[in-house]
């Protein structure tokens, strides 16, 4: 056979084809079609592998765009282009795109030629400016009426797992990520390559209920506002709508019913406290145009419920600097009034209550994007044979998903914060004193001299030996994390130096805000958008911070929070404009380039060592940067607690897998923080559950306000909960090996480590909708309980194979519900049948005993297969290959467990291992056993050998 080159053979395949229509040009790696008619005067499709495409549809003639932040691959693979019908095809090896010449709609078939996504009818493309210079806003819709589920677009805390009928708006916030990437059960995905805000859904933005609903009270227009100080009512008035959503907006607050407050407009610390209470009441009766179902969105701070018709349909609480979205739905019908009363005790906070008109069920149950600025409609298509492949295609057009270390998967102790490098120390001293198992500290922020953030020099008062404290810590066998910001007081020689080259966005300084520390300093953030002020960022802190051998880097409020409470038009003004243009041109891509300045500069500092970065905002293409991401300044609530599930589990599907959040909630209500005894119990009932979740996610991690986190402060007083958080602290140490193997895979074959149920059980449509479960790796299912003295929860085991109880060993088959135990000191757990899991020795640290006894878990009941994976834990030695891989089968016929011969090796490998193995079996209900099994004990030497259950 003829070997031709992969440009050869698209040059064969183009010539042998039918001739192309003039309106049809060919380019490199695809075509461009002038359709007959509609609203893009060109469409482009490019491949990007075998079943991978890029679609852009222009508003003129001009076919040029800057190069995407988001997508670092490079057209490529081979196709064939035909003509037929009116209909242009661009076939690549796995997945088709066809062209309408009519009007430029493209639709998507897999490798069966299955329809798998249309385009809808193109929207018009509307004009906009920003800085004076012209824009489009974007909108494409595909799939109408469609039944599949959706999955992914970053972290959305809302209590929302599959996006079929929901809407989201991507937009970076401290507790909100947006990534413009979609997963389909149809086993395909849609990356909107857009840096500015995007609506997945209905691409009408909400509006404030009054402005678009209509409201009445007492007979007139709006609300009827009751603002109290105390007991004693001080203000009633007729009001449009419900706004104090930010800073500009308190001038409007009665000053008759202002309080004697510490204001929280501007920072993390302020509590907002009021000396007397006050309480706004509003009242109104909503009265819909249409009938169905309307989704509001509630912002607020402080304490606030909802009663709709007299029923409370919401009640919740956040701090006051840091006020977020709540989603409810209100079924209602045209020109029927719903009674809407909103209790809100504010406190120096923020509220707005915003709704929309329900969309007709075809365009409900559609996939639709629309960004507000753009220069045309560009996206890719992404297929897969499942939703792991679908997840692969992401990563390579947006960077592979790079190894962290190893001691990243411990144990991680954290608080707001360590004051002094003896309290750091003395922590770290006292884990090991006590013999709870810990693999690194973190140094908030505040470690500087008052008046210099951004000088990334410690305060000499309480940090007086910062290499020493480093020193200290790796004496201890652990790491150092610090934190470090985009953030500059100007009065420093590092924003000196960033200001004489233009570095410095200047548009904070010049509102003369002033942050919250201290008296209040002027402060504003770098131009990451520059290659050389990334370049002179790294520098700084390479000199000042990672030259003193700090492990780990928490980049911090990389939004960029700016100044916070501000609205969306003075955030994008305030971090603008940037070295490639408008700030709302790039409003959410911040946390990507420079994170990308960072990664850069650490690997090339420490070449040859994995750099690990935490930051609190991403977007597409973020796994490449060494970045775990976390769920931001949570609220220490039972809600939130259910609300990081599918935050973080729809996170990790959008293509990063290491993420984790605050064990306990980062801001604490008075009743907590100042110790009210009513208050202790559900204090630490809450985090022990929400402990329990931790040791079950990617990245384990205790972080917050007062009261203190460590375990020994959190068990103070309390031997069951000290025992209780201690054991699953040795239980996260214990599946070591299965957790690393699961980050490993990430690496190895793109996967995911916390998945969506659709992710594994596809077929089982109800899976689809669990939002407060998820599995940990490929073997475990977690399902973490939210609420306050729950013993026992209903818990959905999938169809199509048995679960295991991991307590118990007790074996039920799937596809139903079942009430599942939970005692305060244990989550309900579970592993399906055909999983092979290692679990290793007791360990106080990660690379403790790293040639220390396996043992082989075998839940059978089913055919299973797990690849073993070991590698040096801290460099990037595994990109060349230097680890050691293998391969263990479970035959359920023969009932024989089979290790296969090891492949591959490294720098330090242990030659020889000890090794067991347990089999757990439907009807034998044991609880998990670590200890070696003697019936089974061998020395694993590299070679193949089979175990069979019954000997």
């Amino acid at each position: 056979m003829t070997k031709f080159s992969k440009t050869a053979f698209v040059a064969l395949l183009m010539t042998s084809a039918p001739a192309l229509a003039a309106d049809v040009k060919q380019v490199a790696n695809g075509v461009v079609v002038t359709p007959d008619a509609g609203p893009a005067k060109r469409v482009r499709v490019l491949v990007y592998g075998d079943d991978r495409f890029r679609v852009t549809a222009f508003p003129g003639a001009e076919t040029d765009l800057p190069d995407s932040l988001m997508v670092v691959a490079k057209p490529t693979g081979s196709y064939a282009v035909t003509q037929a019908n009116g209909i242009v095809t661009v076939k690549a090896g796995k997945a088709s795109a066809e062209i309408d010449m009519d009007d430029g709609e493209v639709r998507f078939r897999d490798a069966a030629g299955r329809l798998t996504l249309a385009e809808a009818p193109r929207a018009r493309f509307e004009t906009t400016s920003v800085d004076g210079k012209p824009y489009v806003k974007t909108r494409q819709q595909f799939n109408r009426a469609t039944t599949e589920g959706f999955f992914g677009l970053g972290q959305h805390q809302n209590r929302q797992m599959n996006y079929l009928g929901q809407d989201v708006e991507l937009a970076q916030h401290n507790m909100d990520i947006g990534i413009p990437f979609v997963l389909s059960t149809k086993n395909y995905g849609v990356l909107w390559d857009n840096n500015g805000i995007t609506r997945f859904g209905n691409p009408t933005p909400y509006k404030l209920v009054g402005d678009g609903l209509a409201v009445s009270s007492g007979g007139k227009a709006g609300w009827t506002a009751k603002y109290y100080l105390g007991n004693a009512l001080k203000v009633t008035r007729q009001e449009p709508t419900i706004n104090y959503q930010f800073i500009k907006d308190q001038a409007n607050y009665p000053a008759e019913a202002k309080a004697a407050t510490v204001a929280a407009t501007t920072g993390q610390n302020t509590a907002g406290n009021a000396v007397e209470t006050q309480k706004v009441v509003w009242t109104g009766r909503v009265t819909p145009a249409q009938s169905g179902t309307h989704p509001f969105r509630l912002y607020s701070s402080s304490y606030v419920k909802v009663f709709a018709n007299g029923k409370e349909v919401l009640s919740r609480w956040r701090q006051n600097w840091n006020p977020w979205f709540h989603n409810f739905d209100l079924p209602m019908t045209a020109g029927k009034p719903v009674d809407i009363r909103i209790e809100w005790e504010p406190n120096a906070g923020y509220i707005a209550l915003y709704g929309n008109d329900p969309l007709p069920a075809a365009d409900r149950n559609s996939l639709w994007w629309s960004s507000d600025l753009g220069r045309a409609v560009d996206y890719y298509y992404v297929g897969g044979d499942n939703l792991d492949g679908v997840v692969s295609g992401y990563r390579a057009l947006t960077g592979k998903a790079v190894m962290m270390p190893r001691w990243a998967y411990g144990f991680w102790q954290s608080r707001q914060r360590y004051e002094t490098q003896d309290q750091l120390l003395g922590v770290v001293r006292e884990y090991r004193k006590r013999r709870i198992p810990l693999d690194n500290i973190v140094l908030d922020w505040f470690y500087w001299p008052e008046d210099q953030w951004g000088s990334h020099d410690f305060d000499k008062a309480r940090f007086a030996d910062p290499v020493g404290m480093v020193n200290e810590v790796h004496a201890n066998n652990a790491n150092i994390m610090i934190s470090v910001w985009p953030k500059f007081y100007p009065n420093t020689d590092n924003a000196k130096e960033l200001a004489a080259k233009g570095f410095l966005y200047q548009g904070n300084l010049l509102a003369g805000e002033k942050d919250w520390v201290g008296k209040g300093y002027a402060n504003t953030d770098y131009d990451p958008y520059a290659p050389e002020a990334r370049s002179i960022y790294f520098r700084q802190m390479r000199e000042k911070l990672v030259d003193k051998g700090f492990d780990a880097w928490w980049m911090d409020a990389t939004e960029p929070d700016i100044h916070s409470n501000l609205s969306i038009e003075q955030r994008a003004e305030r971090m603008g404009p940037t070295a490639q243009g408008p700030g709302a041109e790039f409003f959410n891509s911040f946390p990507l380039v420079h994170a990308e300045g960072v990664a850069d500069g650490l690997r090339k500092a420490r070449p040859g060592q994995r750099p690990f970065i935490l930051t609190r905002s991403g977007f597409g293409g973020q796994q490449r940067t060494s970045s775990a991401l976390w769920s931001g300044d949570v609220a220490a609530r039972w809600d939130d607690l259910r609300d990081q599930i599918s935050a973080g589990t729809n996170l990790s599907m959008t293509g990063v897998p290491n993420w984790t959040h605050d064990i306990g909630g980062f801001a604490v209500e008075d009743r907590y923080s100042k110790a009210d005894p009513k208050a202790l119990p559900e204090w630490k009932e809450l985090n022990l559950r929400w402990f329990q979740f931790g040791a079950f996610s990617p990245l384990f991690r205790s972080h917050g306000e007062t009261p203190k986190r460590e375990i020994y402060e959190l068990g103070k007083d309390d031997p069951a909960l000290y025992a209780a958080l201690v054991d699953y602290t040795k239980l996260r140490y214990r599946l070591l090996p299965y957790i690393y193997g699961a980050a490993a895979d990430t690496w190895l074959r793109d996967g995911t480590m916390m998945r969506g149920l659709a992710m594994d059980f596809p077929a089982d449509r109800r899976g689809w909708n669990v939002d407060d479960q998820y599995m940990f790796g490929r073997a475990f299912l977690v399902a973490p309980v939210t609420e306050f003295k729950a013993r026992s929860r209903s818990v959905y085991l999938p169809a199509g194979t048995g679960w295991y109880d991991f307590a118990t060993g007790a074996y039920t088959m799937g596809g139903k519900s079942i009430t599942a135990q939970a005692p305060l000191a244990r989550m309900p757990l579970y592993v399906r049948a055909g999983s092979i899991v290692p679990t290793g020795p007791d360990v106080q640290y990660s690379s403790e005993q790293l040639d220390g006894p396996i043992v082989l878990h075998v839940f059978t009941g089913k055919d299973g297969v797990y690849e073993l994976y070991e590698d040096d834990g801290k460099t990037d030695g595994y990109q060349r290959g230097q680890s050691s891989r293998v391969a263990v089968g479970w035959n359920e016929a023969t009932q024989t467990l089979t290790i296969g011969a090891r492949t591959g090796s490294y720098p330090g490998m242990a030659a020889k291992r000890a090794m067991s193995v347990r089999f757990h079996t439907p009807g034998k209900a044991v609880a998990p056993d670590f200890a070696m099994n003697p019936a089974t004990t061998f020395t694993y030497t590299g070679q193949a050998i089979s175990v069979p259950m019954k000997r």
